[in-house]
Order: structure tokens, then C-alpha cells, then sequence
């Protein structure tokens, strides 16, 4: 049997996992600005001074949630993403699994990056800056799977990744920021159908990839 203490740190990590779990969801709906102790301590049903002993301050609690929205990101869609064929598959993948995460329903506002992106822009500080490294990682993830595709020969060489990258990443964006206004669901079908569309006319093999 684990000591009492392990035991302890067990359920002191997953209490603190489900609260930010929590701040994640809120942080969609108010923003992170909006986010406090006292807002996850309402929603979560617990007293408010037991979330102090995990965070002692705004800007930690702040900085923690974006730490676990990048955790989730991770693994809802890198991950199951890597597990695809190297090259343009794995990066029709990735867009693959966003969107899908998106049209999960998993976060109110579909996605915290793009909304506290949004939020944080003109904003210097810690948590800002935490942003750009969350966003500065995963544009680097996408513009490295599309450099692995053109080197593979499944997609033409004058593909530029960098700028193919930023078009990938754009309409994950835009499907975001409109889907908060228009019909969800049809939003979400033309950010998926517009990245297979360019995927396919850019791939050397286009039946490696969906016709729809």
C-alpha cells in the first residue's frame, strides 16, 4: 500500500488538475482576465481558501491554466495526429483532429488559444508571453510537418511551409471567431473543407488524402 503521504500527492494532483480542467472551460466563457478563485471555487463547489494552498496569486492560477489547455491540446490533437503516415497525411491529421476537437464540444468557445490570443495580444506581461511561446510551438509543429511533406515528395516543391502553415493555422482561427456568431456546425465544415482543398491541389498524390 502507498504511504499515506503519496496517497496524498495523488489526490493533491488530480484535485488540482480537475480545477484547472475547470479554469480552462471558464477561461472560453469570461476570458482569462475574467478568471479568479472565487469563479472556480462557485463553479466547482468547494471553499475558495482551499484553492490558495495551489495558487497564490491571479497571474499564477492564469499562467497554470494556460500550462493545461496546452496539456489538452497535446494530447487531443498532436498526439493522435503524430500517429498518422509521415508527411502530408500527418498534416492533414493535425487539422484533422482541431477541428474535430472543436466540433467536440469540449470547450464553450471552441478554443482557449485562439480566444486568449485574441485577449492577451496588446498585453505585455507573463501570461502574454506564455501565449506566444503556446503559439510560437504549435506553428512550428505545423510548419515542420508541411517541410516534412514537401522533403517526402507529397506535396510540390514550391510549397513554402512557412506560409502554408500560416493558412492552416488561419482557418482554425477564423472557424473560431465566426462559429461564436454563424451556424457552428457549417463553420466548422468549411475550415475543414478548405484545408483538404488546398491540400489536395498542393499534393503530388492526392488520393493520399479524403476527397471530402
Amino acid at each position: 500500500m502507498p504511504p499515506i503521504s503519496d496517497r496524498r500527492l495523488e489526490r493533491g494532483a488530480r484535485t488540482r488538475t480537475a480545477v484547472l480542467d475547470a479554469a480552462v472551460i471558464l477561461a472560453t466563457e469570461r476570458g482569462l482576465d475574467g478568471l479568479s478563485l472565487g469563479q472556480l471555487a462557485e463553479r466547482l463547489g468547494v471553499s475558495k481558501s482551499g484553492l490558495f494552498a495551489h495558487w497564490r496569486s491571479k497571474e499564477e492560477l492564469q499562467l497554470a491554466t494556460v500550462d493545461r489547455a496546452r496539456e489538452q491540446w497535446i494530447d487531443e490533437i498532436v498526439r493522435p495526429a503524430l500517429t498518422a503516415p509521415r508527411g502530408v497525411r500527418r498534416l492533414w491529421a493535425l487539422h484533422e483532429r482541431r477541428m474535430a476537437f472543436y466540433a467536440s464540444g469540449a470547450l464553450p468557445g471552441d478554443c482557449f488559444f485562439a480566444n486568449t490570443e485574441f485577449e492577451y495580444g496588446l498585453r505585455p506581461g507573463a501570461v502574454r508571453d506564455r501565449l506566444v511561446a503556446a503559439l510560437t510551438e504549435w506553428v512550428g509543429l505545423v510548419e515542420q510537418l508541411a517541410a516534412e511533406a514537401v522533403a517526402a515528395g507529397e506535396l510540390v516543391g514550391t510549397v513554402d511551409p512557412v506560409q502554408l502553415a500560416f493558412e492552416i493555422d488561419a482557418m482554425g482561427v477564423a472557424s473560431v471567431m465566426q462559429s461564436r456568431l454563424l451556424d457552428r456546425a457549417a463553420v466548422h465544415r468549411s475550415a475543414r473543407a478548405g484545408v483538404l482543398d488546398r491540400l489536395r491541389a498542393l499534393c503530388t498524390d492526392p488520393t493520399l488524402l479524403p476527397e471530402a
